[in-house]
């Protein structure tokens, strides 16, 4: 192999602070060829986004910066400003990971792309022009030369992540560095943006950091893996030999912290224990000696070198022969799950024909309505005691709605909602006002919004009780018991939520929805921001608490491989309707839905083989506007396999909406599945089906 693209040696980085400098890298090096992805891999605060921003300059000006950092033998570190503006963006492009920020609003698209083209050629605006329009279409924009004259918000989020990718691809650069390029993206928007990423790597031949904390997008996507820890690399190997083989504990956690939707039975997830330490407080000797299960005095003495145990596979461990060769569960101790109760048939949640519009309207001063935005349709679905229900679908398709109209505990705009028995039509105001309201709960997103940063962990617990009408001895006594439910030591009464980490804010959310003692926890998206690390952990403790206290659970969520690991029963959404719905073993093992075939493919498999040698359905396009629904299938225009069905199917897709309706019942299928479709070509399944579950005849 010739001589690296990027070389980088003995980085440190150093921030100051009122408590003493505070060291984020440390002493990282590695080297990126070209036509090759490295992957930087860690927690948050592993120091891996500010590996990557010191190697193009992009730290603020107040960080200490020493090493060596160069591109092609051309040092970087140290250029001036003017130095700086004719690599970045010619020779370097970067993905940051929200689009919004790196996108001027009050520009179009094609402005933009046009003047990154311009400040590095030649060209003239005509011609920067046709190249921005030629870079929209590279990265999979339909009708590229109508949407360059559009505006940042007029895109959605994964059209803006393409158009920061195009920007970053524009002048042909040899290294493109993408900071989380998919956080928080859905499965198949995701999908997408990996698909073109290596499409820019192809176009370009040139070489590629992607910084991630997902290990799914690192085995489908990266050649070589760098793993970070308290600011410095602790394990260096080829992707497959990482996956197959790691040698460091750490690496081992995270791998077994992964949600695989494919498992072929549900499993506790293997969480790592503990937090990082912070850079102002690290541990003597290996700084995950205190998270370590196989920790022993020798990690607490002195801090291992990163060392060769194989070719090209280096680790910073003196454990490391221990490690090799076993599986997480056999290291990590993962949360066994309690036997669920004995429960009644009776359910306790009913959605018949659920609906939901909002009204379009137009003007400043005198508004009038010019169209409806119809969020829900026809929404219906039951849940049973001591189930996980889960509403799974892209961002846009009615989860939230569905659930807010649910939670709101009033009359529905059409259809009914029971809850507990009780019709919200006919229920008495008063009784929704006390019982109901303290047996439904929920449990918001983003815990940092949904916790009151001016109140103490006691009055965040404590507040719900108050407004239910708790006494003052039972409030002191059931707030005790909500931190040691959720796993937070009791000295945290006095804390505010600023004190605490992401995942320990999201236990706190969980404690506060547990406090009225609710029989219905609803969660919106409960682990989309954390850590794998940390998402690990709290998916154990949402199976464990509904075993525990006979909890229903009702989960909206994106990612698939999550859902597969908490799931009784799911219902996919796509534009507002139900398109499958069933047991969520069969489900995953043999979705019968094109849309459902979909999202379970595009989600990444954390085993670079496996990985790699399926076949994954990336659906193009995105969701038809809710203001104005098809006439037939909701999917129609997006389906994959639409183009393979016969005229007259095809009309009737175009035409007709399915039903939602179990095909093997349809078709005298003797044993029936439990799994209802809204698809007029389901049956027989299709090849497309066997794709999906991993099985043969993938298309």
């Amino acid at each position: 192999m010739t001589g690296a693209l990027l070389s980088v040696r003995d980085l440190h980085v150093t921030f100051p602070s009122e408590r003493g400098p505070v060291e984020a890298v440390r002493g990282v090096s590695f080297d990126i060829h070209r036509g090759r992805t490295l992957a930087l891999v860690g927690e948050s605060g592993s120091g891996k986004s500010a590996t990557a921003m010191a190697a193009v300059g992009l730290l603020p000006p107040n960080a200490k910066i020493t090493g060596e950092v160069s591109l092609d033998g051309r040092e970087l570190l140290g250029l001036s400003d003017r130095q700086w503006s004719g690599v970045r963006g010619k020779r370097i492009g970067v993905v940051f990971q929200d689009p919004l920020s790196a996108l001027t609003p009050i520009l179009s698209i094609g402005r933009q792309l046009a003047d990154a083209v311009r400040v590095h050629t030649d060209l003239s605006k005509k011609q920067a022009w046709t190249r921005a329009v030629e870079l929209l279409d590279l990265v999979g924009i339909a009708d590229p030369a109508t949407r360059a004259q559009e505006f940042p918000h007029q895109f959605s989020g994964g059209m803006r992540q393409r158009v920061v990718i195009a920007l970053a691809i524009a002048n042909d650069p040899d290294l493109i560095i993408a900071d989380e390029p998919t956080t928080a993206l859905d499965v198949t928007v995701q999908a997408q943006i990996l698909d073109v990423l290596e499409v820019a790597k192809a176009e370009t031949g040139a070489g590629v950091l992607l910084i991630t904390h997902d290990l799914g997008v690192v085995a489908g996507h990266a050649d070589d893996v760098a793993v970070m820890y308290a600011g410095r690399i602790v394990e260096r190997a080829p992707v497959k030999r990482l996956y197959r083989a790691p040698a460091m504990p750490y690496t081992l956690g995270l791998i077994g912290s992964v949600p695989d939707p494919h498992a072929t039975h549900r499993r506790p997830l293997v969480p790592i224990d503990g937090e990082p330490p912070s850079p102002l407080d690290r541990p003597p000797g290996c700084p995950f000696a205190p998270r370590c299960p196989l920790v022993v005095d020798a990690c607490r003495a002195a801090e291992p070198e990163l060392i060769p145990i194989e070719d090209e596979h280096t680790v910073a461990c003196i454990r490391a022969e221990d490690v090799v060769g076993q599986r997480p569960d056999e290291v990590f101790e993962g949360a066994l799950a309690a036997p669920a109760r004995a429960v009644d048939a009776e359910p306790v949640l009913r959605v018949r024909g659920l609906g939901k519009t909002f009204p379009i309207t137009k003007g400043t001063i005198a508004r009038r309505q010019v169209g409806t935005l119809h969020a829900v349709s026809d929404v219906s679905f039951e849940i049973g005691p001591g189930e996980t229900f889960c509403l799974v679908g892209e961002s846009g398709s009615g989860k939230t709605t569905t659930l807010l109209e649910i939670l709101r505990l009033r009359p529905p705009e059409t259809g009914t909602v029971e809850v507990l028995g009780r019709d919200l039509a006919t229920t008495p105001a008063r009784e929704i006002a006390t019982e109901l309201r303290r047996a439904v709960q929920l449990v918001m997103q983003d815990p940092q919004a949904a916790l009151d940063p001016r109140l103490p962990v006691f009055d965040l617990l404590a507040e719900p009780m108050r407004a239910a009408g708790f006494e003052a001895a039972a409030i002191r006594t059931r707030v005790t018991e909500l931190l040691d439910l959720v796993g937070l030591p009791p000295d945290s009464l006095d804390r505010f939520p600023a004190a605490f980490s992401g995942g320990q804010r999201q236990r706190l959310a969980i404690a506060r929805g547990l406090a009225t003692k609710p029989r219905l926890l609803a969660l919106d998206e409960p682990v989309s921001a954390l850590d794998v690390s940390v998402q690990a952990s709290v998916l154990n403790l949402l199976a464990h608490l509904k075993n525990e206290l006979g909890l229903v659970l009702l989960v909206v969520a994106h990612d698939l491989a999550v859902v597969r690991h908490i799931a009784d029963r799911i219902a996919v959404m796509y534009l507002g309707h139900v398109i499958e719905t069933g047991p969520a073993e069969q489900l995953f093992a043999a979705p019968r839905h094109p849309y459902t075939q979909a999202l379970l493919s595009a989600v990444p498999i954390p085993d670079p083989e496996r990985e790699r040698a399926r076949r994954r359905i990336v659906l193009s396009g995105e969701q038809p506007s809710a203001a104005a629904l098809p006439a037939g299938c909701v999917f129609a225009d997006r389906c994959q396999l639409r183009p393979t069905l016969s005229e007259e199917l095809q009309n009737r897709c175009r035409t007709q909406r399915p039903a939602l309706r179990d095909p093997d019942e349809v078709s005298g299928v003797s044993e029936v599945s439990g799994v209802d479709v809204a698809c007029h070509a389901v049956n027989p399944p299709s090849d497309l089906t066997r794709a999906a579950s991993g099985k043969e005849g993938r298309p």
